[in-house]
């Protein structure tokens, strides 16, 4: 579908301008209209008595004739007046419409003829016009008989005239009439502005459109050999439609035409189609003799659309938009359409427009298409490409125009794909609201109105006819019918006579000829008869051209060539020549050179010639009219189509006067021929042979999914228009079509029994209750390999698991693609030998049949086998081409059927048929070795992996070549060889989850390996080799050296199979396969002991059960009662102090129970804190802001948020009863809880989602649940935990780890307080990620439509630009409903307020259609306007990421999960969500308040259907991975003392989750052995490899007894959260020197950015910003440039330098790198320290300070002011004597620094900035040796009370913070380093801080120095220690 953008409505408003134009030119002048006066004299004489006369006589009727009379003139005024205006805005005379208007009237016909002949004419926008002429159609009439009469209507009311007045009317109605110029002809019935022919003589039957007569001076004469038919050209019938001047100037032209048209004029008929061609969008259909110019009538539309994306640069200069049009040519023959290619290149080479050709024979590849503008195509070929639903779909919505050429061909056999084509883009044009525009070109055809109404042309405009005025040369046709019964003797005889002779007659007036046959064998046979005959009567010299032409001899020696055809060499002797596709390509082009050149006189040749070359001749011959049809399996008429291709190429405008045509056929077919050559046929559709596939095709799109769609798609088709028109070829009769006018029944009859059909071969699931159609994959695959239903039939008949080559072989040969391969006769001998000798597969079937020739061909082609036979090589290389097709497809098939076997038999055989090799031969053969060394290779066959091992000279000895040796390694190398290892963890007793590592082992070469190498890797049970798994995996260049992993769940049976088979096979080579088995032997199936908590029907309690009126008041506003849920669980948690685990679903109530919990903990342990963990910002926010209204405001216990985002005094943090927190901020506090008292007072833990154990993050939960237990062990005080999480499938072991005795709650997903329905729904596997989520659109639309069609709907997807995506397609989808903007709820008024607060473009589109997006890309503001508004149900759907699931509470009635898949930057690949991700999204559905249900839909690959159909019910088995991450939690435990040795640790993952699974799921954790020595072997080791990694990062050291030590550094990872690596890391980089770029890139080095996000397609960005900064990205060995260190390396110098970032996620990002940065820096200073490096510890802070105040280190720090203009700054300067300036002098220097420029606000601030500046006087004394007692008295008032520090850029508030560092007198080594924060003393902050010192600093001469961490402010002070 399209994307909107800027543009798009461009092209509309480009369609419309010309017309915009034409209305402002008009002056419609109103009229005034004519009072009525009463003329009628006043009467003088009193007559009563005369009067009395006529008492009796009334006078109504005759006033109501006149009144009657005077309205009527007026209405018939009022309707000229209108049809005028029509008139002259389509720049028509005044008078033309009116008479059109006025014959249409007069004929007598029926309403409905009347109102549709008039819409043709004024079109549909003028109906109320139409409405009034069928009103007044009687008066109207009766005024034409007047005017005819001459009495004039509107003169004046003829009723009313005296006797003396008609006879003076009279007499002047005679004067006129004398000299009176006659009125134009009445324009018949049927003229439309455009068609330029005869006008029909003779008789015409109005049903069929047939006529019966022969155009004038048609002779026809019988002689006893022949009797011929002669129709004269027109002679000196001169073309008046246009004159010589009225013809185009090219030059008047604009420059688009003046530089493609190399002619002076355009031809007439080009002229007469010029205004419509090129200065309107309007559909055209283009009817002209072949030879009257249409190929440039196109040329010139497309010269239209290009002049559309024209943007004029510079004078003289333009731009082409290159990328945003397609234009695409449709030619029904490859032939032609290399000739159009061709000629198009040449034309539009100098606007740099990219022609190419995209047939069977051409394939493009993505990149080439994205590149070409035209592209010219055939139609099946097209129709594969807009059939697929995936990828091309950009290709497809980037066309503008659509030119199908040949458009008559719809009524021979390829007909139904051009309907197909057409009625698919119409379609697209409808429900996508873009422009495309259709051309049709074609030949002259009977029944163009039809033809042009189905192509959507308005016949008022677009509709051109030209009739044979318009040749270029006039046609003489004869039509000879020989005497004799057609195929005897004596026809043939009498034919090859009768053509001679002709050919004689003409060659004696000195022209040439050109004799059509119709086959290639003929053409030789022809000539050579021709040639024996001429010298039987002594005729040859006629034919001979050696005086004649110029360059004979030079000719006579290229045709003696010794490489030409041996008939060419003898047949040139003799002056005749042939031409037939069969030829080479070399001889074909001399012999139309020669013919060129004269230096031939006759030649002969098939068809294809007229089609595919333009070479015209004085006379065509054709000579026989019967044609082998290989479809018909017999001789057909030759078509019509055919014999006007071919007459078109008679007669050369330059030398002859008339061209001459003759047509030579047996007497019985002369009738036929002569009315079909008169156009007496009117063309039908093809369209119902072809129903079922085209339907299946839609269907399999998309397009059609219920019944009506497929009746409305066949309203679009050439057969409605038909059927229509001539209902009885489509067996319907007149009373049918006269009950049914637009056929819907019988449509709707024709799509059912198809759609019966395709049900029942299993390719769609047809349902007939609601009549929907869904697309299956049998369907899938035949739409998209374009497989014909039958074939399928065949092959559900005959498809079988355990098939081997020989059966799929005959299989193929019988499908109905091969229905036209005929045995013949003469070919029986050559196939025999073919199949005795040559065939390595057994053929099936009997011999000498149609299936027995196809199997012998496709083996013959395999084979490489050279036949002889050239019908039989045609027919091999049709059936490879075929057979290619249909192996991939029941390839396809094969993968669905999940058949192992036969998926390998099938590859093997697409590959045998791709690379014309059998899958037994050696795989060597794949590359171009010499025959010698393949035969010794073949003859020993040694295996690839035997090769692999051999050296270069041992491969030489095999082959008996040393010097090949060499080479035959190297290629070895070069074969694709891929390594797999793979491992299982059990995740349910029969579901298996398998790690997949496959390693590229081989040298790629781009020769062989192109871009990228597809591998199939299948999972196969070893025992019926069923498939378990299978997926694609395509392998690129630039990931040829990192292993790739696969992830993938897999079922298992009961028992488990012995092993399972995992295979990778190559999709392209033949015999690259590798095998690996995994052995189930040792798989030890997981005890997850689950329960299963019912529901009790219990009295649900009311909230006065809480016995605590201040906590009844909270829960008062929002409920009574507690739901079930809630009853059950009350009294554990509100009653009891024991540990509980509740598992129940999302939206199920949880937050109460965690409130019951805490009012229970307030309650016994009055002083104690609780402590709430949520594993997101996002859940913590929700919580806060939930619990801050309710709990705080209605009690006296405060609250407190503790997250990265907030960080709280101490004191309130004291003072706080409930702490809410995430686990690493909380596992970072409680690290210290020795030293941090408050953690040691928490009595309740409340982790909430604890199923996320299985997450990156779950490790931190193990550690803070041990470590609870552990301190609440210490102090003796109980400490109760409550676990919360969606229901899980081993239940028991989360309650064993969290100590739960009796209260364990799990409870079904039935619990929700809103039932939820849940549906999921699989797609196609094949297609990748951007198809797949596109083909999800449609259907979730029509979920929508179907399960909430008012309710709200949320819609989560996987990306940001998916957000964008799915609206903008939604958006389209609303564009075909009655009302488009059904989802929006509020009125236009509102819509535009909110609508101008909106930032983002597409969010601001898709809010005018009730759409909203959501996700983390959009600014603040625009998330809110989306959420509100969806929160106030003014817009129905929104859109969002799956962020939303977690952060936001926003539930809807139907919740769409578009994909479960999402692009994981670290695997760089695609990977599935979380079940918990996809139950967190679920969840959302059905709101409690206003829905009795929800309804959740999952779309997610066909494969994972089932995966997710199991899970989503029963729970996910949550499993640890602490043993990933050991080393950093062990580590922070041995810090804080809590393990000193080896054995402490063993007990302390007793504690953990960890150690309880790896008793229950051993094979998870891969432990072979299973008794309990081996698992605690096992979590022994895991120990001993901590101790090592923390050893090697030199934080732990072993003391007596083996007794563990931390060292400071494991203390500094430990207090500051970072991981043990980031210290190992700077511990290698540092060094005494390290200068700010060094220091820089070990910040960006921490392992901390491990996890920064990077994006699909970030790499250009990166490359780009990487020579823009400072320091390139090289500065980080990495492998690649989106590695995340480098991203976080670029981002903090783009930070720096204050530069715009590329995209809005690089700002999220670079709030994400600074989150961290501070802390990073701050434990790498106190590493610096600890090591003594004062240099480096400077540096450090100096980046610290850059950070803050974003500047680089050697900027002046004054840049970093508000306003400072950097130009400005001269000298530096001093920050500290800065802030001592007086007001006077700050204004003075504020104005020399540019700062008063930016304005007044400016500068105050920044004068507020400068005067709080956190300067003052720096004191040291030293009382005693011990210390040194350090203050700073600030001279300025603090910024605010907290201390604020100035930093504007940083995304986090930042207090006043200084380092006390000291070093020895020589600056070289450090001390001593402290922190210290200011307090207030007064109104002013002061810094006072003692350092301890040591004893051996004493007497020491010292530097004492002071820095700010935020400004560039600092003191030193020299002293000797005491």
């Amino acid at each position: 579908m399209a994307q909107y953008s800027v543009t798009s409505t461009k092209s509309y408003m480009q369609a419309m301008a010309p017309m915009v134009e034409a209305l402002n030119a008009l002056r419609v002048s109103e009229l005034p209209k004519p009072p009525k006066v009463d003329t009628e004299l006043l009467p003088q004489v009193s007559v009563e008595s005369t009067i009395n006369l006529f008492a009796d006589v009334t006078t109504e009727k005759l006033s109501l004739v006149s009144d009657c009379s005077v309205k009527t003139s007026s209405v018939i005024k009022d309707i000229r007046a209108e049809c005028a205006r029509v008139g002259a805005s389509r720049g028509q005379a005044e008078h033309e419409i009116s008479g059109l208007v006025q014959s249409i009237v007069q004929e007598n016909q029926s309403d409905e003829e009347l109102q549709s002949a008039l819409f043709d004419i004024l079109g549909f926008e003028e109906f109320d016009l139409i409405s009034k002429i069928v009103q007044n159609r009687q008066n109207l009439q009766e005024s034409a008989a007047l005017a005819l009469l001459g009495g004039s209507a509107e003169k004046k009311d003829p009723s009313l005239l005296t006797p003396e007045e008609r006879v003076e009317q009279l007499l002047a109605n005679r004067e006129k009439r004398k000299n009176e110029r006659l009125a134009p002809a009445v324009l018949k019935k049927g003229q439309y502005p455009h068609v330029f022919k005869k006008q029909d003589v003779g008789n015409v039957i109005a049903i069929t459109g047939k006529l019966y007569l022969l155009p004038a001076g048609t002779t026809r004469e019988s002689y006893p050999t022949h009797e011929e038919i002669v129709i004269p050209y027109p002679e000196n019938i001169s073309n008046n439609y246009i004159k010589e001047s009225q013809l185009v100037n090219i030059s008047e032209l604009d420059f688009l035409c003046q530089g493609t048209f190399n002619y002076t004029t355009l031809n007439k008929m080009q002229s007469l189609v010029y205004p419509v061609a090129y200065n309107t969008n309007e559909n055209m259909l283009v009817c002209a003799p072949t030879g009257a110019g249409k190929t440039d009538v196109a040329l010139l539309t497309i010269l239209h659309t290009i002049g559309q994306f024209v943007t004029e640069a510079e004078e003289g200069v333009i731009d082409i938009d290159y990328d945003e049009f397609k234009i695409v040519y449709v030619a029904p023959l490859k032939a032609l359409a290399a000739e159009i290619v061709e000629k198009y290149s040449q034309k539009l080479k100098w606007l740099g427009i990219k022609v190419r050709e995209l047939t069977g024979d051409m394939q493009l590849s993505r990149a080439e298409i994205m590149t070409t503008q035209v592209i010219v195509t055939t139609p099946e070929k097209w129709d594969v490409i807009t059939r697929k639903s995936n990828g091309d779909t950009d290709l497809v919505a980037k066309v503008k125009l659509l030119i199908i050429d040949e458009v008559h061909l719809l009524h021979e056999d390829r007909g139904s794909v051009i309907e197909t084509l057409v009625a698919r883009t119409l379609r697209q044009v409808e429900s996508t609201q873009l422009m495309i525009r259709v051309v049709g070109l074609s030949a002259t055809l009977p029944n163009y109105m039809d033809v042009a109404d189905f192509l959507g042309v308005n016949r008022n405009i677009g509709m051109f006819y030209f009739d044979q005025l318009f040749r270029p040369c006039p046609l003489k046709q004869e039509l000879v019918g020989v005497r004799g019964k057609a195929g005897s003797k004596t026809a043939r005889e009498n034919l090859d006579r009768v053509s001679y002779d002709r050919l004689l007659e003409n060659i004696r007036d000195g022209v040439q000829v050109m004799v059509f046959v119709h086959s290639r064998k003929d053409t030789v046979k022809t000539a050579q008869t021709y040639i024996s005959m001429a010298q039987k009567n002594g005729e040859l010299d006629l034919f001979d051209t050696s005086e004649t032409c110029d360059s004979y001899d030079w000719f006579k020696r290229e045709a003696s060539g010794r490489n030409r055809s041996k008939d060419l060499r003898e047949l040139f002797q003799h002056g005749f020549g042939i031409h037939h596709a069969g030829m080479l390509r070399s001889d074909r082009n001399l012999t139309e050179k020669m013919f060129l050149s004269g230096a031939i006189k006759v030649l002969c040749c098939t068809a294809t010639l007229a089609w595919g070359v333009n070479l015209p001749a004085a006379v065509v011959i054709v000579k026989g009219t019967q044609v082998y049809d290989a479809k018909q399996g017999g001789f057909t008429d030759l078509g019509i189509s055919d014999v006007i291709q071919i007459f078109g190429r008679a007669g050369r405008p330059q030398f002859e006067k008339f061209g001459t045509g003759i047509l030579c056929t047996t007497s019985d077919r002369l009738d036929h021929y002569v009315s079909l050559i008169c156009q007496q046929h009117p063309i039908e559709s093809k369209l119902l042979a072809k129903l079922i596939d085209n339907l299946n095709a839609e269907i399999s799109l998309g397009t059609v999914t219920t019944i009506d769609e497929g009746v409305q798609w066949l309203g679009y088709t050439y057969m409605m228009v038909r059927m229509r028109q001539n209902p009885q070829v489509y067996a319907i009769n007149w009373k049918e079509l006269e009950e049914d006018p637009m056929l819907l029944m019988r449509r709707r009859n024709m799509i059912m029994d198809a759609a019966r059909r395709l049900h029942l071969l299993q390719m769609i699931v047809f349902d007939e209750n609601s009549g929907a159609f869904i697309a299956k994959d049998l369907g899938r695959v035949a739409s998209d390999f374009y497989l014909l239903h039958n074939s399928i039939e065949i092959f559900n008949h005959t498809l079988n698991a355990k098939a081997t080559e020989a059966d799929v072989l005959a299989m193929i040969s019988m499908s109905s693609e091969f229905d036209n391969i005929k045995f013949r006769e003469d070919e029986k001998e050559e196939l025999k030998k073919v199949a005795d000798n040559q065939t390595p597969c057994q053929i099936a079937g009997e011999a000498e049949s149609n299936q027995w020739k196809t199997n012998i061909l496709l083996q013959a082609f395999i084979s490489q086998i050279h036949l002889k036979e050239s019908s039989l090589v045609s027919d091999c290389n049709y059936v490879a081409q075929n057979a290619a097709r249909i192996c991939r497809a029941l390839f396809l098939i094969s993968i669905n059927r999940r058949w192992g076997h036969f998926l390998k038999i099938m590859l093997s055989l697409c590959k045998s048929i791709d690379r014309r090799s059998w899958a037994f031969d050696h795989p060597l053969t794949q590359f171009d070795l010499s025959e010698p060394i393949m035969r010794n290779i073949r003859s020993k066959n040694p295996s690839m992996e035997t090769l692999r091992e051999y050296s270069s000279a041992e491969l030489g000895d095999l082959v008996h070549n040393s010097g090949a040796g060499d080479k035959l390694y190297k290629l070895i190398g070069r074969f694709p060889y891929i390594e797999i290892d793979a491992e299982i963890f059990p995740i349910t007793n029969n579901v298996v989850r398998m790690h997949v590592y496959l390693d590229p082992d081989f040298v790629w070469d781009d020769r062989y390996h192109g871009n990228a190498q597809f591998f199939w890797i299948t999972v196969e049970d070893s025992g019926d080799s069923s498939i378990l798994h299978v997926e694609k995996f395509i392998l690129r260049r630039n990931q040829m050296k990192t292993p790739h992993e696969l992830d993938f769940m897999i079922p298992l049976s009961d028992p488990p199979p012995a092993q399972i088979v995992v295979r990778a096979l190559s999709d392209t080579w033949i015999g690259a396969e590798t095998v690996h088995s995994v052995s189930f032997q040792h798989l030890i199936r997981p005890t997850n002991d689950t329960i299963r908590t019912n529901l009790l029907r219990l009295q649900p309690l009311p909230v006065t059960a809480l016995h605590n009126r201040e906590i009844e008041k909270i829960y008062d506003q929002k409920f009574r009662y507690f739901n079930p849920m809630q009853t059950m669980t009350f009294h554990s948690l509100y009653n009891s102090n024991s540990n509980v685990f509740v598992g129940s679903p999302t939206g199920s109530g949880k937050t109460v129970v965690a409130e019951l919990a805490i009012w229970h903990a307030f309650k016994e342990f009055p002083r104690s804190k609780v402590v709430y963990i949520a594993p997101m910002k996002a859940l913590v926010r929700e919580r806060v802001d939930d619990w801050r209204e309710r709990i705080t405001k209605n009690t006296n216990h405060k609250l407190v948020e503790l997250t990265g985002d907030s960080l709280p005094e101490a004191k309130d943090v004291r003072e706080a009863s409930i702490i809410i927190t995430t686990p690493e901020k909380f596992d970072g506090i409680s690290r210290n809880w020795q030293t941090r008292k408050f953690v040691q007072e928490v009595s309740l833990v409340i982790m909430d989602e604890i199923h996320l154990l299985a997450s990156d993050r779950g490790p931190i939960l193990e550690m803070i649940v041990s470590r609870m237990n552990y301190i609440s062990a210490q102090t003796k005080k109980p400490i109760r935990l409550l676990g919360m999480s969606t229901a899980v499938s081993n239940a028991i072991d989360m309650a064993g780890w969290l100590r739960v005795n009796e209260g364990l709650f799990n409870f079904s997903l039935s619990v929700r307080p809103v039932p939820l329905q849940m549906y999921i729904d699989g797609f196609p596997d094949n297609l990748a990620f951007c198809p797949l989520m596109k083909t999800m659109n449609k259907p979730a639309f029509m979920a929508i439509k179907q399960h909430s069609p008012q309710k709200p709907v949320l819609i989560f997807v996987a990306s940001r630009r998916q957000t964008r995506l799915t609206a903008l397609d939604l958006i389209h989808l609303c564009g075909m409903e009655l009302n488009p903007r059904r989802f929006l709820k509020m009125d236009d008024d509102e819509l535009q307020s909110v609508l101008e607060k909106v930032k983002d473009e597409t969010l601001r589109l898709s809010l005018q259609f009730g759409m909203g997006l959501h996700h983390a890309g959009l600014v603040e503001s625009d998330r809110q306007i989306s959420h509100k508004l969806f929160e106030a149900n003014k817009i129905q759907i929104l859109i969002a990421t799956s962020t939303l699931a977690w952060g936001v509470n926003l539930p809807a009635h139907l919740v769409i999960i578009k994909g479960t898949q999402f692009f994981d930057s670290k695997i760089e690949d695609y990977r599935d969500m979380d079940l918990t991700d996809i139950l967190q999204m679920m969840g959302r559905a059905g709101r409690p308040a206003f829905d009795t249900s929800g309804t959740a839909i999952v779309y997610t690959k066909e494969s994972k259907k089932v995966f997710y159909k199991h899970f989503l019910n029963i729970g996910f088995p949550v499993e640890s991975s602490l043993h990933k991450v050991l080393d950093n939690h062990i580590g922070a435990e041995i810090a804080s003392g809590t393990i000193k040795s080896r054995q402490e640790a063993m007990d302390f993952l007793t504690w953990t989750f960890l150690y309880r699974r790896a008793h229950n799921n051993p094979t998870y954790y891969g432990i072979e052995d299973i008794s309990a020595t081996g698992i605690s072997t096992y979590l022994g080791g895991l120990i001993d490899s901590t101790i090592e990694s923390l050893k090697e990062s030199l934080c732990v050291k072993f003391g007596a007894k083996d007794e563990l030590l931390p060292t400071p550094f494991l203390q500094i990872s430990s207090f500051y959260y970072l991981s043990h690596k980031s210290i190992r890391s700077v511990l290698k980089h540092i060094s005494p020197e390290s200068t700010f770029r060094d220091c820089l890139r070990m910040l960006c080095l921490a392992t901390e950015y491990d996890e920064l996000a990077t994006r699909h397609g970030e790499e250009l960005i990166n490359m780009e910003m990487s020579q823009a900064m400072r320091y390139p990205a090289e500065d980080i060995e990495y492998e690649f440039i989106w590695d995340p260190h480098v991203k976080a390396y670029l981002l903090l110098q783009a930070f720096m330098s204050r530069v715009d970032l590329p995209i809005a996620d690089y700002a999220q990002d670079t709030v994400s790198v600074l989150d961290q940065a501070l802390r990073i820096l701050q434990a790498f200073i106190d590493v610096a320290s600890e090591l003594g490096h004062l240099k480096v510890v400077l540096t450090l802070i100096e980046i610290m300070q850059c950070l803050k105040q974003r500047i680089w280190n050697d900027d002046n720090p004054l840049l970093a002011f508000p306003g400072v203009d950097a130009s400005r700054i001269r000298d530096t300067i001093d920050l500290d004597s800065m802030s001592a300036y007086s007001p006077g002098k700050l204004h003075k220097f504020a104005k020399h620094l540019g700062v008063t420029e930016a304005g007044e606000q400016t500068v105050k601030s920044f004068i507020r900035i400068v005067t709080h500046l956190p300067s003052g006087a720096f004191t040291v004394k030293q009382d005693d040796p011990e210390s040194l007692l350090v203050t700073l008295e600030h001279h300025n008032y603090p910024l605010t009370h907290e201390f604020k520090a100035y930093a504007p850029h940083f995304p986090k508030a930042q207090r006043e913070s200084w380092f006390l560092i000291l070093a020895d007198a020589g600056k070289q080594e450090l001390l001593l380093i402290k922190r210290a924060s200011p307090k207030m003393f007064g109104k002013k902050g002061k810094v006072v801080s003692s350092l301890e010192l040591f004893d051996d600093m004493r007497g020491k001469d010292v530097v004492l120095m002071c820095i700010n961490d935020a400004m560039k402010i600092s003191y030193e002070k020299k002293l000797t220690l005491m």
